[in-house]
């Protein structure tokens, strides 16, 4: 091997490596926002060596702390996944480059990795601010106005419509080859038509299905020569404009490919064009500090993964669309309503839940497997484990005087008083609300097998008796351990629940309730 494979591949084990550190010690460390939305000079520190890793985060109402929390999550959570960076967008929806400046920082985010700290500066910036890092690059490499930041999207986005005109130039191959079998096959009208109905209702080009439906003679003369002459016509018209995108892409490739040398070299990553009438020309970048730079981006993938909020459903939730929040705050009686967006953002954000009704089909999954797991144990130990056990355990402890019963054959789950006399059934309904939101909280982690992670929860107290709220402090730690929890509350039992160390706040704090004699 030579001594550069060699390099290489030490150099892939130890990212290999690292990415298996990250799996187990990412902690928040310390947050800072400068200016954004009601949060104004936040700085808070999350400390590392405090256990349990769990902080109140405290202020009476319009602090900020569930913007706060909110901006953490998406932050962390859809900076690197396409298909997550229009939350992003939506979130920055106001943030803008003050006049005469180049350049705001929306937060400083440092992340103990398990072995050191890894600062991420996020600001946003001019698209053309690139040219600031690299005042002396060369007019003749660089030609015309596409060396900016969002080079990265325009040129991903020209290669995702040349693989899309690629594709569609295969339907013209095939369209070509079925219109000569029917030319070659048959000479009876209706078959022809029969063929050509269906032909058309398999295609996906909504231009090349008009063009068959409109050129296909009489219903009674069907001209199969002339379909084949259009669609070799818009075969031509396509492969034409594949050429010319892919010619394109090649002289941007240039320009992108010093972008990223530029970036690299001073430690920045493109996140995302968050350009609006109001700020023209703004994107969103993220300068890390304290890690190799070929190594971020499985950094910030593993740092998505690990990042999780939880908050009521009835929160305004920033990171969807001005139009989708608006819903809120109207009467909608068809599909188009606030419900149904932030269903369709929890499907496309893993990391986010709401404190809704929990689904007794997840419950009978959940009895699964855990006794899945007993059985796995005693194959491998010859002795049953106590996961189920532990399971009915955990259900007692969470409900007052009732128990959770499953079906003997997992088919459903049945709820009943467990008062020491004959069990009195219940229906899933005679659930208190404190009892169903605390089922569903621990279903959530347990069920997604939430560990090691970071896990921001907004107004976890809400329908909880003061006994609960503080309780819920040393369910958390017993229930996922490994995590670290950030809980924006107004709630003083449960601060009370660990040292004043561990509480948080921002103005306006917590007012301390007065005891009474």
């Amino acid at each position: 091997m030579k001594g550069g494979s060699r390099v290489g591949s030490l150099k892939l084990i130890f990212i290999e490596l690292r990415g298996k550190l990250w799996e187990s010690s990412m902690h928040l460390q310390r947050v800072q926002i400068p200016d954004f939305r009601a949060l104004k000079n936040i700085d808070i520190t999350f400390e590392k060596e405090f256990q349990p890793r769990i902080f109140p985060l405290g202020s009476q109402n319009g602090g900020g702390k569930s913007t706060l929390l909110q901006l953490i999550f998406v932050l962390l959570h859809c900076s690197v996944d396409s298909d997550k960076k229009h939350f992003l967008i939506n979130m920055l929806e106001n943030f803008h480059i003050y006049k005469g400046k180049d350049k705001r920082v929306l937060a400083i985010i440092d992340i103990w990795d398990g072995d050191r700290t890894v600062n991420l500066e996020f600001l946003s910036c001019k698209d053309d601010y690139i040219k600031l890092l690299e005042p002396n690059y060369k007019d003749e490499i660089v030609e015309g106005n596409d060396y900016k930041f969002s080079i990265l999207d325009k040129v991903e986005d020209m290669r995702n419509q040349a693989v899309n005109l690629g594709n569609e130039a295969f339907e013209f191959d095939r369209v070509l080859n079925a219109l000569e079998r029917i030319r070659s096959d048959s000479s009876d009208p209706v078959c022809i038509n029969r063929y050509l109905k269906q032909l058309s209702y398999q295609l996906n080009n909504v231009r090349l299905k008009r063009a068959l439906d409109n050129s296909h003679g009489t219903r009674n003369s069907p001209d199969i020569s002339h379909m084949i002459d259009v669609v070799n016509h818009m075969r031509n018209e396509y492969g034409e404009e594949l050429r010319t995108l892919r010619y394109e892409i090649e002289g941007l490739d240039i320009i992108l490919q010093r972008a990223r040398e530029v970036m690299n070299s001073n430690n920045y990553m493109y996140l995302c064009n968050h350009s609006t009438e109001k700020n023209s020309g703004e994107v969103l970048l993220c300068h890390i500090d304290n890690i190799d730079m070929e190594e971020s981006e499985n950094f910030f993938k593993e740092l998505s993964k690990k990042a999780f909020l939880a908050a009521p459903s009835t929160q305004v939730f920033l990171f969807l669309s001005r139009q989708s929040r608006n819903l809120l705050f109207q009467e909608n009686d068809n599909e188009m309503n606030y419900s149904s967006q932030l269903k369709h953002a929890k499907l496309a954000m893993p990391g986010l839940f709401t404190y809704d009704f929990l689904s007794v089909d997840v419950l009978i999954e959940y009895f699964k497997m855990a006794r899945d797991q007993d059985f796995k144990q005693a194959i491998h130990t010859g002795e049953y484990g106590n996961h189920y056990k532990d399971l009915l355990n955990d259900f007692k402890s969470m409900l007052l005087n009732k128990v959770v019963i499953p079906n003997e054959d997992l088919s459903g789950v049945t709820f009943k008083l467990d008062d020491g006399e004959e069990d009195q059934e219940l229906y899933t309904e005679d659930l208190s609300h404190g009892e169903l939101k605390r089922l569903s909280i621990y279903m959530w982690i347990k069920y997604r097998n939430i560990e090691n992670a970071i896990v921001l929860m907004d107004e976890i107290e809400i329908a909880f008796h003061p006994d609960w709220q503080y309780q819920i402090v040393q369910e958390l730690k017993e229930w996922a351990p490994s995590n670290q929890y950030i809980l924006a509350t107004h709630s003083y039992p449960l601060c009370e629940a660990l040292t004043p160390a561990h509480v948080k706040e921002i103005e306006p704090k917590l007012l301390k309730q007065e005891t009474l004699d």
